[in-house]
C-alpha cells in the first residue's frame, strides 16, 4: 500500500533523487580533492591528531577504520577513527575529512549543546529506526490507528536525530576549517578544496533530513485519513 500510493511516491520520489544526488556529489568531490595532495604533506592521521593536541585533547585516540568513509568520533570512547582514504593519505579531501571528524571530539569537550541533544536522541532514533516502519505497514494494512500513531511517534523520534544532526555537522565542518588555517595543515588557498569536500558530504545530511520530514508529513497525512475512514 505505502509504496504503491501515488502520495507517497509523490513525496518520497523527489527526496529519493536529491539523496542519490548528493551521494554522487559527495563521491565525485572526495576522488577529485582525493587526487591533490596538501602542501604539508600532513597525512589525515597527521592533521587530526595536530588539532586535537593544539586544543588540550591529547586522550583522544585515532585509529584506522575500514570502509569507503566511514570516518566518525565515538564520544564514549574518546576514539577517531579513519578510513584508509582519510588517514594515510595527504590530500586536500583528507585532511578536510579528518579535521571534521577531530571537529566533532572539539565539540564533544566544549560541551556542545546540539551534539549532547544528539546523543541523548541516539537510543530513541535506534528504537524509531527499527519498529516505526512495520508499526507503520502492519497499522495501515490492518487498519488499526493505535499501531499506526505509535509507528508515527516512533518515526518522530528518527526525524528529530536527523534534524539534530544538522547543526551538528555542519557546526563541525565549520571547526575544522578555522582549525585547519589555524594549526597551518593548510594555506589559504588550499583552504577552499576542503570546503567543497565538507560542503558535498554536508549535502548527504540535508538530504536524509528532507526525505525524513517528507516520510512523517505523509505518514501524518495519511493516518488522518485512517482515523477519518479513508477509503481503500
Amino acid at each position: 500500500m505505502l509504496f504503491f500510493d501515488p502520495l507517497y511516491l509523490l513525496i518520497a520520489a523527489p527526496a529519493l533523487v536529491l539523496s542519490v544526488g548528493a551521494q554522487l556529489w559527495v563521491k565525485s568531490t572526495f576522488a577529485r580533492y582525493g587526487r591533490v595532495p596538501n602542501r604539508s604533506g600532513i597525512t589525515g592521521a597527521e592533521a587530526a591528531r595536530r588539532i586535537l593536541r593544539v586544543a588540550g585533547l591529547g586522550n583522544v585516540r585515532i585509529e584506522a577504520a575500514q570502509g569507503f568513509l566511514s570516518d566518525h568520533y565515538d564520544p564514549r570512547g574518546k576514539v577517531l577513527r579513519l578510513s584508509p582514504d582519510v588517514y594515510g593519505q595527504s590530500t586536500l579531501a583528507a585532511v578536510g575529512v579528518a579535521a571534521h571528524e577531530a571537529g566533532h571530539a572539539l565539540q564533544d569537550a566544549r560541551g556542545y549543546q546540539a551534539m549532547r541533544l544528539r546523543s541523548a536522541l541516539v537510543p530513541v532514533a535506534s528504537v524509531g529506526s527499527n519498529l516505526a516502519m512495520p508499526l507503520l505497514i502492519f497499522g495501515f494494512l490492518l487498519q488499526a490507528a493505535a499501531l499506526v500513531k505509535l509507528g508515527v511517534v516512533l518515526f518522530a523520534g528518527v526525524v528529530a536525530f536527523q534534524l539534530v544532526t544538522l547543526p551538528v555537522e555542519f557546526n563541525a565542518s565549520s571547526r575544522a576549517l578555522g582549525a585547519l588555517g589555524g594549526v597551518g595543515v593548510l594555506s589559504a588557498d588550499e583552504l577552499p578544496g576542503a570546503r567543497k569536500v565538507l560542503s558535498a558530504a554536508a549535502l548527504t545530511y540535508v538530504a536524509a533530513a528532507i526525505a525524513a520530514v517528507g516520510q512523517l508529513v505523509y505518514f501524518l497525512l495519511r493516518s488522518g485519513m485512517l482515523g477519518g475512514g479513508r477509503d481503500e
